[in-house]
Formats: structure tokens, sequence, C-alpha cells
């Protein structure tokens, strides 16, 4: 039987409708349970295109005995993130005190007056690679609850404590203004994190950050310093020429498990995109080059987000999924035999060069992620052909592939219009409609703000939108015909 998740009009929260684990939405029924069975409450916040919220689904939610544990001992609260920022930030908190990185599945344990007492993110179902089973861990805590509860109650005082700390962390520092010369010399601070080789920061997993390269990238327009332009056109185009931009359909997908920006955890975010779409155009006008890539990579961006990412009236989804079929990455990834039946023999050739496919793959079960590594006038030389030539085949064999990938089964889309983060793609749009003069773009941006204005602001408060209702930040519903 579907728990009470069914009712629900988050995707995420309706992903686990079928669980055999007892689930509840965050609010005052699982929260009058908690208190007047004496129970502490499970909480677990992720959103829809979480990989591994949907790994740890799989593994622990849909679990019988793992499952019957949850039920027996706790009371268990399930969160979208997306829905319920709040929560997320607050809950944070309690992986950033026990000294672990955050990030989803976020999994909490709290008294039923909701102070956390232990916390940690993704665990699997039993004791792997050095992280304790999920069912274990239900164990040990059971035991703590009913055996120790003086030692849990004075670890929820220390969390409560630290909680505290970080949310007043820098409240008490004196304003001050900031200068140009400020803003160069920290742009010049973090140009000197910058990986030289391949571009972005830091290490794997890496992300693209978009804020901290358009620092770099107005630096550079105030100071004209050549250290900080060659690191952002560097990081622009390795990331455009990566795994991690989506080579047939436009738009880039959330991180890079590797330093190189070649294999992708496969989701799509709209806020993403939307800082990435701005940053491009933002490229472009400052000069940098190579700018046809800026330019291409704009294009096919906007044209993403207007065929996949566009809700019926003009409003933004949130994300599309990782997965599909059960299987990460399934949706984009190639096989050299699959690249070989739906090309003609001469243009199967070229793509598998200019894109890297091998037959060994880059990724799992011999699959490849297309990167394109390869410049144009290599692979005319490389064919015989002139450039122009080359350019009108890779074309030609880019969009047979991309229609060969719309019969596959597409990833979930969370189709929640949120403020903040359709503010964010407004922007990217009339950003890069000026940059280069697409008067269709600005009219998608005005078309998402119209959606906003009309079906979202209410009450002086803005709403999030889901499936023709509206939700508060308080998780009060109303539907689209108040």
């Amino acid at each position: 039987m579907a728990n009470r998740l069914q009712h629900e009009t988050s995707p995420y929260l309706r992903q686990h409708a079928e669980n055999p684990v007892d689930w509840y939405p965050w609010g005052e029924e699982a929260l009058s349970r908690a208190r007047r069975d004496d129970r502490p409450i499970l909480l677990s916040i992720g959103y829809s295109a979480c990989h591994w919220c949907h790994v740890m689904a799989h593994e622990s939610f849909e679990d019988p005995e793992i499952a019957r544990r949850m039920n027996d001992w706790f009371v268990n609260v399930k969160v979208d993130r997306e829905e319920r920022p709040d929560l997320d930030q607050i809950y944070q908190g309690v992986v950033a005190l026990l000294g672990r990185g955050g990030g989803w599945p976020l999994t909490v344990f709290l008294l039923p007056d909701l102070r956390p007492f232990f916390g940690g993110t993704y665990f699997p179902p039993e004791d792997r690679h050095g992280m304790v089973g999920f069912g274990r861990l239900l164990e040990g805590l059971h035991r703590s609850w009913t055996g120790e509860r003086a030692e849990v109650e004075a670890q929820a005082r220390e969390f409560q404590a630290g909680l505290e700390h970080l949310a007043a962390l820098g409240l008490d520092a004196p304003p001050s203004a900031i200068s140009a010369e400020d803003l160069v010399r920290a742009a010049e601070a973090l140009e000197r994190q910058v990986d030289r080789q391949h571009g972005g920061f830091g290490h794997a997993p890496k992300f693209p950050s978009p804020s901290s390269v358009q620092l770099l990238l107005r630096a550079f327009r105030r100071s004209r310093k050549e250290a900080l332009r060659s690191a952002v056109a560097l990081t622009l185009e390795k990331m455009a020429r990566g795994g991690v931009y989506d080579q047939l359909g436009g738009g880039f997908h959330r991180y890079s498990v590797d330093e190189r920006w070649l294999v992708p955890h496969f989701e799509k975010m709209l806020y993403d995109n939307a800082q990435l779409l701005a940053l491009y155009a933002e490229a472009h006008q400052a000069g940098l080059e190579p700018g046809e890539l800026w330019k291409r990579t704009v294009e096919e961006t906007a044209e993403y987000v207007r065929r996949e990412m566009t809700a019926p009236g003009g409003g933004f989804h949130a994300a599309q999924d990782a997965d599909s079929e059960g299987e990460e990455g399934k949706f984009f990834a190639w096989t050299e035999a699959e690249v070989d039946a739906r090309l003609p023999e001469e243009q199967a050739r070229l793509l598998k060069l200019a894109f890297n496919v091998t037959r060994e793959g880059s990724f799992e079960h011999g699959k490849s992620v297309l990167e394109a590594r390869k410049d144009l006038a290599e692979l005319a030389a490389r064919f015989g052909r002139s450039e122009e030539e080359t350019r009108r085949l890779l074309d030609e064999a880019r969009a047979a592939l991309f229609r060969a990938r719309e019969e596959r089964v597409r990833p979930g889309l969370d189709d929640k219009v949120l403020a903040g983060w359709n503010g964010l793609m407004i922007r990217g749009l009339a950003v890069a409609g000026r940059a280069f003069g697409r008067a269709d773009w600005i009219s998608l941006a005005r078309g998402a703000a119209d959606f906003v204005l009309a079906r979202m602001w209410r009450g002086g408060r803005l709403w999030r939108w889901s499936a023709g209702q509206g939700r508060d930040r308080l998780g009060v519903k109303k539907s689209s015909s108040a």
C-alpha cells in the first residue's frame, strides 16, 4: 500500500510513496506523533534528481527489514530540500559539526522537540568501505534511545549549542565598504586555487562554481591581468568541451566526478544552467577567446531550457534526474556499436573521433560520455575535407544521434517551479539575450517572469509551484485557482 507521500505535490516525495517505510511529510501530524509516542524522528532530506538519494532509497528504504526497524523505532519524515531549504540549511549544520562533508541524502535523527542528536548523509544498507550500515546504525541509535537517554540528551544539547553558534557566525562583524581593488585582490587569491591543467578549482569531484569564475572574469575586466583572463578562459573551455556539458542536447550536468570534467553526475539543475548561461554570455561580451565556443554553448543551453525545462504557462522546472530505467547516465552515454548503428560509416568514424567514443568506453559497461577534445582543423585534416564540410558532417551526425537519444526512456523531471531559481534563469536569459541580440530568449525570460508574478506572488510572499499548486515556505498548499 502507498504511504502518506502519495498525496504530496513534490515529485521527490512521491518517488517514496511505495516504500514500505511509514513516511510522513514534514508537518504537525508527524511532530505530534513523535511527542505523543516519545519517539525520535528520522529525518531524510533529498531531492528528485539526486543520484545517491535514489541509491539509498533502493538499498534501504525499499528493504522490508530495514523499513520494519524504521517503522518500529522512529517517526520517519521525508523532506524535499527544494521545498524546504530552510530545514535543509539548519540540519546540514549537524554533519558540519560532526566534521563530515554535507550533501544529500541528508539523514538526521532528532528528539521529539526537533533537536538533533546524530546525523550523516548516505549510509549503505550494510557495513561497507569503512561506513556503518544503515540497519546497524538504526539498532545502535534505538539502544541508545531506550537505554542511554541521558547521553542522547547531552549530545542534543551539544548540537543545539553548535547550531546556534553557526547561525550567529559572522553576523556581528562591522559593515565595511568594498572597493574595486578589494575585488581584484580577492580574485587574485582565488586564481591561485585554479587547476591550471583542467580548469576549475581543486580536484575531483569538481563543480562548475559559476560565481567564483564570474568573480575572476569581472576582476579581469577591471584589471586586465592576464592570469585572471587565462584562468577564466581555460575553465570555461574545458567545461564546454567536457562530458559535464551535454554535447548533444545542450545544458550542463551538476558536477564531474573526475578532475578533467569527463564523467558527470548526470542530473541537470536549473540554477546551475542559469548561472552558466549568464557567465558564458559575459565571457563573450568581454572578448575572451574562443568566442565561437561561448556562442554555441549559450545557444545550445538556451535551447535546452526552452525545449525541456519550460513549464506550461512559462515558468521553469527545477531539475532533471541523473537516472533512467534505474541506471545512472543511461540516457546520455553511448557505446561504439550504438553510434555505428545510427550513422553512415564516415560520419560514425568522424563523430567517434570528435567525441572520443571508444570500444572500451569512458563510463560504465563500455559506454562513453561524449567529450569534444578535438579541434575542427585537426578533424578536417584527418578526413581530408575542408573545415566547413567537416563541420556540416559533424553537425548532421550530432543531430542524428540526438534524434536517436530522444527515443530512449527519459530521465525523470522535477516539475516544481521555484521562484529563486526562476529568478536566476530569467536573469541568465536576459543577459544572454542582450549579449547576442536574441529577442526570443528575452521573450522566454519575460514569460517566466509573468508566470512568477501571476501565480506565485501572493499576499506579499513568493510561493513554490508544483503539480498545479502553490506552496509557501511553511508547506501550506494553495490551488492554482486561488
